[in-house]
Order: C-alpha cells, then structure tokens, then sequence
C-alpha cells in the first residue's frame, strides 16, 4: 500500500543543505565559506521580495551562517611572533563567518596562519545559527518601510530577527563559559556580533561598512563635520590626489578630477539634516537618527594619521 503523501506545510523553509568539506588550500576553504554565505543570502534575499510582494510563506524562512572549525591533537605548533593566527592547545575549535566578500583578504589570512601554525585541514560547513533576516538586505534595500503594520508584525512571526542574548562580547572579554561538548571559539567575534558592528556603522553614519578604511575620528560638533567634507570635495578636485573617492552620509560618492563615475555611485542620495543643528552646537538626541547629526561618523581627513580616518578611498596598491 503506498504511504501517504507527507504535509509539509508549516515546515521551515530552509535552502538545501550543503554538507561539510575539508581544506588544505586556504583558498579553497574561503571559496566555500564564500559559496555557502551567497547560498543562504540568497534563500532569504530571494522570500523576503516574495513577502514584499505580497506573498505569505506556509512555514518560517531561515537561512544558517557558514563556519570554520580545526581540530588539534598537541600544543606543538610552528613558532611565530604573532598574537593571533593559532589556538592554543588540543581541542575543537569553531566560528561562524559573515560578508566574506568583504572579509576575504582578513578570512584568507587567518586560514593561512592557521594551516602554517598546525598543518590541520580546514573544515567548512553550514552552522546552527540562523541569520537575522535584518543582516541579509543589500545596500540599497528598504523593505520595512513599504510593509504595512500587519505585515511588518507578520515578519517577525516568519524570519529570524537579530538577538542581542547572542550578541554579547564574552569571548573578546574573556567571560565565555565553555560547556562541556562544545567547541572552542575560533575567534572573538561570532558572525552574529560582526554583521550587528557592520550595521551599527550604517546606522550612525549613514555610510557603507564598505568604504571604512583602518581609522574612524568621532566627533560631537556640526561644524567639524561640515569643514571635513570641505575639505574631502577640496581633495577630490587635485587629479594628483593619493586617494581616488570621497564618500559622504548616504553613500554619495565623489571621484577624484579625471575619473569617470562606477556604477552604484548613482544610488547615493544625502540624508534629510537636522534641522535643530546650528554651525557651532551639537545636537541631541532627537536628531540621533540623522546621520548628518550624529555624534559619530567616520570623517577622513585629506592626509592619514594614526588618529584620524581617511575621508577618501585610497588608490589601490
């Protein structure tokens, strides 16, 4: 007698699952970091613009960062200099990653020094923690804004939203409790706790975590932040200038005199400014939420210094 057909609705939807591999080539395990990340990132991309456009999943949409995870078996490892790039005895050691496109250069890096340091295989796979349907929007996507109020409510019922209880800093402050059964943190900041930062810096500068550089200056007064972009637009119209674009809030971007516009330059548009700024006062916590007016914005000066940030990107090389 044939079974009868399985119910699946109200099961979650998942994407299909891509098991685990082994890497002994750091460019290999960060190809597949890089694969699953796009995978999962697009499962939610691809039911959130279906629940914009009105449609209603049967069950609950999740999508699961990628991880690395290394295994050592002696506290025997090549001697280096460094403070990072090694674990520290025998044990599981795991992480989960986030933006490897961003990440790349940093994430090849580590698996380097980490084959270099114990010559063991670099797993990569698919983790247990979902991904904040918040953390996967691209740039330029403002979906919350056009839902209704039922649907906007409906969207926590249906997606992952970002938890702060996973969010904290117990690794990079020493208070993570390691239980029994569990890896070891790979790394002091979960993936979770990473895409938080990179959205944090979106939120106060109205910039993308794309175009910081190694440097971020805070300052408190308006008029500090009008003289810096000033001066970044001053910078821009030297063709000999060291750097080749200068970003403002809203991702409006500058190039340098001589260089054509790349596409995506058109996408940026200024924030509305706060009207309760004046030339030479803060302001306050009403107008927190525009990044003209926050107190924190990474500002670039035409010239580098340990205590500044570049205003403009720099030519590459």
């Amino acid at each position: 007698m044939p079974l009868p057909p399985v119910d699946n609705s109200g099961m979650p939807q998942i994407p299909d699952f891509i098991a685990p591999t082994r890497h002994t080539d750091p460019a290999d395990a960060l190809a597949q970091v890089q694969r699953i990340y796009q995978q999962q990132i697009g499962h939610l991309r691809t039911a959130m613009q279906r629940f914009v456009a009105g449609e209603t999943p049967e069950g609950a949409v999740r999508a699961f960062y990628p991880f690395v995870r290394v295994h050592t078996t002696t506290v025997a490892r090549a001697d280096s200099k460094l403070a990072y790039g090694f674990v520290e005895g025998p044990g599981r050691y795991e992480t989960t990653l986030t933006r490897p496109d961003l990440f790349a250069d940093y994430y090849a890096e580590q698996f380097r020094l980490l084959r270099n340091s114990h010559g063991v295989e670099l797993e990569v796979g698919t983790s247990a923690h979902p991904i904040p349907i918040h953390f996967s929007f691209a740039e330029h996507d403002h979906v919350e804004g056009t839902l209704s109020p039922e649907r906007r409510m409906l969207m926590r019922d249906l997606f992952d939203l970002p938890d702060l209880a996973a969010m904290d800093d117990g690794i990079a402050n020493g208070t993570h409790l390691h239980h029994p059964g569990e890896a070891q943190p790979l790394s002091l900041f979960t993936a979770p706790r990473v895409d938080y930062s990179l959205h944090r810096l979106r939120h106060y500068t109205g910039t993308a975590p794309e175009w910081f550089q190694n440097f971020v200056l805070f300052t408190n007064y308006q008029f500090y932040i009008d003289e810096f972009v000033r001066l970044g637009h001053a910078e821009m119209a030297k063709e000999d200038s060291e750097y080749i674009a200068f970003i403002e809030p809203g991702n409006v971007v500058t190039r340098r005199a001589g260089l054509a516009a790349e596409p995506g330059d058109e996408l940026g548009a200024q924030p509305p400014r706060c009207r309760r700024c004046r030339p030479t006062t803060s302001c306050g916590p009403t107008a927190a939420a525009s990044p003209w007016s926050t107190s924190a914005w990474a500002l670039p000066t035409p010239r580098p210094s340990p205590t500044t940030s570049p205003c403009c990107a720099r030519t590459p090389g």
